[in-house]
């Protein structure tokens, strides 16, 4: 990519734009201006350039998917640097999009785009071992298994999604308008989540407030440790890994820190931007 070059993780509903210069970034802009917000993407592309610097360009996440600006063609897994250079998307000679990865092991689909970067940057820099088990929380969760630093294969659960979902709609909105955070309230819920029969235990968070057996206030926190209780125990019953390495912010990683833990095993926060960095610096000299 030359000794500058700019960097776009564009996702859904907002998008951080990187002024990398000779390996180092100088400069960032983090707005909403995510893929569902955007009508013509050659005039955001130009408004980008015309306030970094007319500098070519490694776009990634969902500006490659068919919601986005071009569907930049999924590389199936095992994947890692190398594979995704080969199938970068060239929207002309100095524009490229990266390509999401898929996987149908076991006869299951999965996909994920924007989280390649990620996770094969946090093996590029050293941040996680060559082989281990990484863990994405967000909307949609990602566990992926790295093996060799490459993408072996991966999971999403819809975690977040599914939380938004409960406290906006349904029979327990009324009830989820507590904090969350890593308190007895969410980790009662974590332990609940390890039963992993989580329509039932649902519906016990309404049933707790009929009898009078938990207090609305933790009412939030102990949903929010039911299913990232119930997803972590799933991710972690069949995986031979004793540590997880968490990308995400300090706050949800704490969450997932928790569970993680009260399952026995061993958790490590990681820098997601960081991460992010390394990756599109491992594609941008692949590419070259």
């Amino acid at each position: 990519m030359g000794e500058a070059f700019l960097a776009v993780d564009w996702g859904t509903t907002n998008r951080r734009t990187y002024l990398i210069e000779n390996g180092v970034v100088v400069r960032t802009e983090r707005d909403d201006l995510g893929v569902t917000s955007v009508r013509d993407f050659e005039d955001a592309v130009a408004g980008i350039r015309g306030r970094f610097g007319d500098l070519p360009m490694l776009l990634a996440g969902m500006v490659g998917s068919n919601i986005g600006w071009r569907v930049a063609p999924y590389v199936a897994a095992p994947a890692g640097i190398d594979e995704l250079a080969a199938n970068l998307l060239e929207v002309d000679a100095r524009t490229a999009i990266v390509p999401g990865v898929s996987t149908r092991a076991g006869g299951r689909a999965d996909v994920m785009r924007g989280e390649e970067v990620q996770l094969l940057g946090a093996v590029a820099a050293g941040l996680v071992p060559a082989d281990a088990l990484l863990a994405q929380p967000g909307t949609h969760c990602k566990w992926a298994l790295m093996a060799d630093g490459r993408i072996a294969d991966f999971t999403t659960a819809m975690t977040g999604e599914l939380f938004a979902l409960l406290r906006t709609h349904g029979l327990l909105a009324a009830q989820l308008h507590g904090e969350v955070g890593a308190n007895a309230a969410f980790r009662e819920g974590v332990e609940e989540g390890r039963r992993r029969d989580l329509a039932a235990s649902l519906f016990g968070i309404r049933a707790a407030k009929m009898l009078g057996v938990r207090d609305d206030a933790d009412a939030a926190a102990f949903a929010s440790g039911l299913l990232i209780g119930s997803d972590v125990a799933a991710r972690l019953a069949g995986a031979d890994h004793d540590e997880v390495f968490i990308l995400a912010n300090p706050e949800l990683g704490a969450l997932y820190a928790t569970a993680i833990e009260a399952n026995g095993r061993t958790a490590h926060h990681v820098d997601s931007h960081a991460a992010f960095v390394a990756g599109i610096l491992a594609l941008g000299a692949a590419r070259q």
